[in-house]
C-alpha cells in the first residue's frame, strides 16, 4: 500500500508535472479571456523555465551527495560481509526482450559495486531491486545472476533478492534473507544523492552499513552556481532531487529511517 501511495502522491506532485499542469490549465482558461488563466500561463512558463535552465536542481541534489562524500574505502581488515548493491541501474524496458544486460545512467552502483567485490574476495556480493513500475514487473534478477557470474564473481558468493520495489523493502527483505549479526559490517552501494535515505532505512532494519556513494550528478560546490543548458536535463534532475528530500521526510514520519537526516 505505502508503495501504491508512493507512486500515486508523486505523479500528483511532481515539480515538471505540476509546471506542464499550471501551462495547459491556464491555456484553456485564456482561450476563455479569463485573467486568471494568463496568469496560470505565466507562472506555469516562469516555474518550467526556472527549474529547467536554473541551479536549483544543483542545489537539490549538492547537499544530498555531500553528506556521505570522502568517506575512507573499504578495505580487507574491515572483515565486511556484504556489498550491498541497490537496483535501479538496470534497463528494465528494453532488456528484457533483447541479448546482455541492459543499464541505465546508474550503472555505476553495478561496475563499482563490482570492483569492491573483487578487492574484498570473501564478501558476500548482494543484489536487491525489483520493479519498481505500477505497470511492469519485470526484473532482472536472472541476468544480473548470470553477469556477475561472467564477471568472476563465484556462485556462492551471490545473494539475489528481486520482490523490493522501494528502498525500504530493499533493507527489510535483505534482513529476513541476510540475518545481519551485530559485528557485520557491509558495504552499502548506491547513487550519492540517494544514500542519505538508504543508509537510513538500512540502519532502521539493523544493519551496520559502511556507505559507499557514486554515480554523483554533481562536480562539487561549483555547480551551485551553474545553469543548465538543455531544459530536460535541468528538470529531470529536479524532480529525482526533490523526491529524494520528500522521501527522506516521508521514511522518517512513517518509522522507514532510523533519522531524519542520516549522517556518516
Amino acid at each position: 500500500m505505502f508503495f501504491l501511495l508512493s507512486k500515486l502522491f508523486w505523479a500528483a506532485v511532481q515539480p515538471s508535472g505540476v509546471a506542464v499542469l499550471l501551462l495547459v490549465t491556464g491555456l484553456l482558461a485564456s482561450w476563455r479571456g479569463r485573467t486568471l488563466g494568463w496568469r496560470l500561463l505565466s507562472f506555469g512558463a516562469v516555474l518550467l523555465l526556472l527549474l529547467g535552465f536554473s541551479p536549483a536542481a544543483n542545489v537539490l541534489v549538492y547537499p544530498l551527495e555531500e553528506r556521505f562524500a570522502g568517506l575512507p574505502q573499504p578495505t580487507l581488515s574491515d572483515r565486511i560481509a556484504g556489498i550491498i548493491i541497490l537496483g535501479g541501474f538496470e534497463d528494465t524496458w528494453a532488456a528484457p526482450t533483447r541479448p546482455g544486460l541492459g543499464l541505465n545512467e546508474s550503472a555505476e552502483r553495478l561496475t563499482e559495486g563490482l570492483l569492491l567485490g573483487h578487492k574484498l574476495p570473501a564478501a558476500k556480493v548482494i543484489f536487491t531491486g525489483g520493479s519498481g513500475s505500477l505497470l511492469d514487473d519485470s526484473t532482472a534478477e536472472q541476468a544480473i545472476g548470470k553477469y556477475l557470474i561472467g564477471v568472476g564473481i563465484t556462485p556462492e558468493r551471490i545473494v539475489l533478492e528481486h520482490r523490493s520495489r522501494t528502498t525500504f523493502e530493499n533493507a527489510t527483505y535483505l534482513r529476513e534473507m541476510l540475518h545481519p549479526q551485530p559485528g557485520e559490517r557491509y558495504v552499502l552501494v548506491t547513487s550519492a544523492f540517494h544514500m542519505p535515505r538508504a543508509v537510513g532505512a538500512f540502519r532502521k532494519a539493523g544493519f551496520d552499513v559502511m556507505p559507499f556513494p557514486v554515480d554523483y550528478r554533481t562536480r562539487g560546490a561549483v555547480d551551485l552556481i551553474s545553469p543548465f543548458w538543455d531544459l530536460t536535463e535541468g528538470l529531470k534532475r529536479f524532480d529525482f532531487a526533490a523526491k529524494e528530500w520528500v522521501g527522506l521526510v516521508a521514511y522518517w514520519l512513517s518509522g522507514r529511517s532510523s533519522a531524519l537526516w542520516p549522517g556518516p
